[in-house]
């Protein structure tokens, strides 16, 4: 099992990854590739004394990012290395309005062309979603475009993981409700 350094928890609970169970005759192989249930899990390996990391592919088209295979975080909301968490339903794409405000939660603005049979015309609408950042995406800002995948619920309002990050230059980021199709 991935244990974190009692200096590195984040949390009052004490955090730690499930992993699969390897052998140690498989130790000094470089990675490992085991089917988990339908899905392929991949597990880092080094020497004996190297922690061991599990991740996933959440498929999709979407890759891995490289902290979540390489990291010493431990989210067991997280797409690619939770343990009960798949991607399954809608994909959406927006702005982020809120982030920094609550733990590993940012709240993004979508905006979507609602159609007026009367005047056959669109208005335009938004919705603020709340979705769950996990900690492989360092460095989401306001203003910044996110792709978030809808999962199963996590909270009262969480029911959406971020799954892609796109940075935006910083003349964009100070534009808070300006309508925007992405």
């Amino acid at each position: 099992m991935s244990f974190l350094p009692l200096d590195r928890q984040l949390s009052k609970s004490y955090q730690k990854q499930d992993n699969l169970y390897i052998p140690n005759r498989l130790r000094n192989r470089a990675r490992i590739t085991k089917g988990f249930k339908g899905k392929k899990r991949e597990t880092l390996l080094g020497n004996r004394n190297c922690r061991l990391r599990t991740f996933k592919q959440i498929g999709l088209g979407f890759a891995t990012p490289e902290t979540a295979k390489t990291g010493d975080f431990v989210d067991r909301k997280c797409p690619w290395t939770g343990d009960r968490v798949s991607i399954r339903g809608k994909i959406i794409r927006g702005v982020v309005l809120s982030a920094g405000a609550m733990t590993n939660t940012i709240v993004i603005r979508r905006n979507y062309l609602q159609y007026v049979p009367k005047y056959n015309r669109f208005e335009k609408r938004h919705k603020n979603v709340s979705a769950h950042c996990s900690p492989a995406f360092l460095g989401i800002k306001e203003g910044d475009i996110v792709t978030i995948g809808e999962c199963r619920p996590l909270s009262k309002t969480v029911m959406f993981n971020v799954i892609d990050h796109k940075v935006m230059a910083p003349s964009a980021q100070k534009v808070r409700k300006v309508f925007r199709i992405y």
